[in-house]
């Protein structure tokens, strides 16, 4: 990939410009993953490549504190994120159940993106949704008592509001 979206990019040295005018310009860098992370959706090799040069820190640094934080995608995501919860509660109520229906719809693991780019498929450890045990969150909904049948709905809606 190459770093095409040229506002993007002057977004991002934009704000490393002022990130190195303050004191320690390098202790700014998880703010400028986020950054970038906002802009582009997730951190692709060339905008880390970019930032090691503009910020002047190794790219192995960079990529260490990437890959340390669970909250940084190095995958370009789907247009919808699906989370299943593996916590205990949801465990015990068919948790598994709901992941293997959700890769059998899909076509897809955990940690990857439908081939159509509408759905990457992860998992969690608590939803904070124990009472609808077991539950899923897409995007920022969660949907609880899922069976396969609830399951496949969902799936189905999302399609249909894309179309």
């Amino acid at each position: 990939m190459k770093i095409d979206d040229k506002e993007k990019l002057g977004q991002l040295r934009e704000f490393m410009n002022d990130c190195k005018k303050k004191p320690h310009p390098e202790s700014h860098l998880i703010a400028i993953l986020h950054k970038a992370q906002d802009l582009y959706g997730y951190l692709p090799r060339e905008v880390m490549d970019d930032v090691a040069i503009e910020m002047n820190i190794p790219t192995a640094h960079i990529w260490g504190v990437a890959t340390f934080y669970h909250y940084f995608n190095l995958k370009k995501l789907g247009e919808h994120v699906i989370s299943v919860c593996l916590g205990t509660a949801c465990y015990v109520n068919g948790a598994e159940k709901v992941v293997e229906t959700l890769k059998r719809e899909l076509g897809i693991d955990p940690g990857e993106t439908t081939a159509d780019g509408m759905f990457t498929l992860a998992s969690t450890r608590c939803l904070g949704a124990c009472g609808l045990a077991p539950v899923m969150m897409v995007d920022n909904k969660i949907y609880g008592e899922l069976n396969t049948v609830k399951i496949k709905e969902i799936i189905k809606t999302y399609y249909k509001e894309s179309e």
